[in-house]
């Protein structure tokens, strides 16, 4: 067993050189400073008090450094797990009570054990049932409720909180009048200068800055604007060791919110991970390992009291950016964290809950991704419409319907998919010696007694019929003219039982019309499955040819040596 693949710390730690520390260290700091106000600015998202977004960027962070196998995702508060988690635990108890944060706390256990279980059993290709226009429609359908849900702090007006976008807008369009006037100035004034500041330079830590201001406004002009709602009083110190209190009634009522966290985060660590990895030839994602470390990074970051983390894709890239090489750069942003819990809480007092609304919103909107959509339009219209499908879902029935029904209906274009694989009748190219697709190839020659087609994936129960179907609508157009049949076997990769009778049935049927049938391409694992489902019963080894066209040949000429030469050595391969 390599140690070094099971706590991938093992690896780099020792190999760590001077020259990475300058990179670690800028990385470690510019995230940190970003990671303080989005910290507490996602807990409120969550429906926590403001502290427990920093207790989530200190344990989980330190987890990821040690067992996680990139060096450069940044673990920690995000806003779509946060909106998850208020979705969740808001229906067992009111928000920001003490039942809520132990619920909340549960919850990052269970996560983290289901995240955990599925690394160690290798089940991380399960999420992988979450396609791309899935996640797409998903996330930015969150995006756009977690950015209106923070109207009730931009505009000071106590909005309804819900994760259905036709209950928020419903009751902003009923008391949008309401909006507090200071309180709405400062909050587009933050909005505006950190999307200044991001289309500037992404490495300015425009969090912190608006906050600074926020923070030295309140505190000097406070009295002529004590109608803006500020954070008020974040207790300082660490977070103290505890298990958190199983209720196994709790456990089942948070069962599906747990599995939505598991593959959201999942899915968000891997698409991050990867696209940091392509920048990078240093090291290799591995999926099942992020699982394990995720896991490992909720399970013991609930000990501390954290609710669920996971990656930040903007952290991440900024992180990258800065310079980070190592999972040091983590370790140096917790102990900014653990700095500002120490030292520094009493100074966020004045920060105005506006300003976080701020930071939220523009953070999740970029998140809304049309591009992708528009290029799904063009590209590949089933795909857009199942972003579609999904983003319409988890905006009006809400984040655990939109989840179920991007699952759903993955599953379904799934199953569509192969159970009507691509059929297509070859023709021979003229003056060479092989065989193309004759609906791209115009030029390909047919022949009226001679039908060769391909068959574009593996054969199996749900797509057996159609195979049949396919090849008697093309052999009936051929007519009594036909007196061969080739299947073009080389993107048939496997076959089941299923598959194996209905050729033989099929097989049977044409040899009563005077019809041949030949294979050719066929690799080892289908010859084996076709030769023990008993197909030589019925037809010859001499049937299977390397090329369509030694088939066709054969038929033509009989050029009987050299197909006797290729049937003994697949018999010989057989035996």
């Amino acid at each position: 067993m390599n140690i070094k693949k099971i706590i991938p710390i093992v690896d780099w730690l020792p190999n760590y050189q001077k020259s990475y520390f300058k990179g670690d260290l800028i990385a470690g700091i510019t995230v940190g400073i970003i990671l303080i106000p989005q910290g507490i600015a996602y807990a409120l998202i969550a429906g926590l008090p403001p502290i427990y977004g920093l207790y989530c960027a200190l344990v989980p962070q330190v987890m990821y450094a040690i067992f996680g196998s990139s060096r450069q995702v940044a673990i920690g508060p995000v806003a779509m797990d946060s909106l998850i988690v208020a979705t969740g635990v808001s229906t067992l108890a009111l928000a920001g009570s003490d039942s809520y944060i132990e619920i909340a706390i549960l919850l990052a256990l269970m996560v983290g054990t289901i995240q955990f279980v599925l690394g160690i059993f290798s089940l991380g290709f399960i999420v992988n049932f979450l396609s791309r226009p899935v996640i797409t429609g998903f996330t930015s359908a969150v995006a756009l409720i977690i950015g209106i849900n923070q109207f009730r702090n931009l505009l000071g007006v106590d909005f309804i909180q819900s994760d259905q976008i036709n209950i928020l807008l419903e009751d902003i369009w009923m008391q949008i009048s309401l909006y507090n006037l200071p309180t709405t100035i400062i909050g587009l004034i933050a909005v505006s200068i950190i999307f200044i500041l991001r289309k500037i330079d992404k490495k300015i830590p425009s969090a912190l800055i608006v906050v600074v201001l926020g923070i030295v406004i309140m505190k000097f002009f406070g009295k002529n604007l004590s109608e803006v709602s500020i954070v008020k009083n974040i207790p300082s110190g660490l977070p103290t060791f505890g298990i958190p209190t199983i209720d196994f009634e709790q456990i089942r009522e948070l069962f599906p919110i747990a599995l939505t966290l598991v593959m959201v985060g999942y899915l968000e660590t891997i698409s991050i991970g990867k696209s940091l990895e392509a920048k990078q030839d240093e090291y290799k994602i591995r999926p099942n390992q992020e699982l394990i470390a995720l896991g490992l990074s909720n399970i013991f970051g609930s000990f501390f009291k954290a609710y669920p983390s996971a990656s930040s894709f903007s952290r991440s890239a900024i992180n990258q950016e800065s310079g980070a090489k190592t999972g040091m750069a983590a370790l140096i942003s917790v102990i900014m964290v653990m700095i500002t819990l120490l030292f520094l809480t009493p100074l966020f007092y004045f920060l105005p809950k506006t300003i976080l609304a701020a930071i939220i919103i523009v953070a999740v909107f970029a998140l809304v991704n049309v591009k992708e959509a528009a290029f799904l339009w063009r590209a590949n219209n089933l795909d857009f419409w199942l972003l579609i499908s999904t983003f319409i879902a988890t905006l009006f029935f809400g984040i655990e319907y939109g989840i179920t029904v991007g699952v759903g209906l993955s599953l379904v274009v799934l199953i569509f998919r192969t159970s009507r694989p691509y059929v297509v009748e070859l023709g021979k190219v003229p003056d060479a010696n092989f065989y193309r697709n004759k609906e791209r190839f115009e030029e390909v020659i047919i022949d009226d007694d001679i039908l060769v087609f391909r068959f574009d994936a593996q054969l199996f129960y749900a797509n057996s019929s159609y195979f049949r179907d396919k090849m008697d609508e093309m052999a009936d157009k051929k007519g009594k003219a036909l007196k061969l049949i080739v299947l073009d076997s080389e993107s048939i990769n496997r076959i089941d039982s299923t598959g194996v009778e209905m050729l033989k049935e099929r097989i049977k049927y044409y040899q009563k019309k005077g019809v041949l049938f030949y294979f050719a391409g066929a690799k080892g694992p289908l010859r084996d499955a076709l030769f023990k489902g008993g197909l030589l019963e019925i037809i010859d080894v001499n049937h299977f040819f390397m090329r369509a066209n030694d088939a066709v040949k054969f038929f033509r000429t009989g050029d009987r040596k050299r197909q006797e030469k290729y049937a003994k050595y697949i018999h010989q391969a057989y035996q």
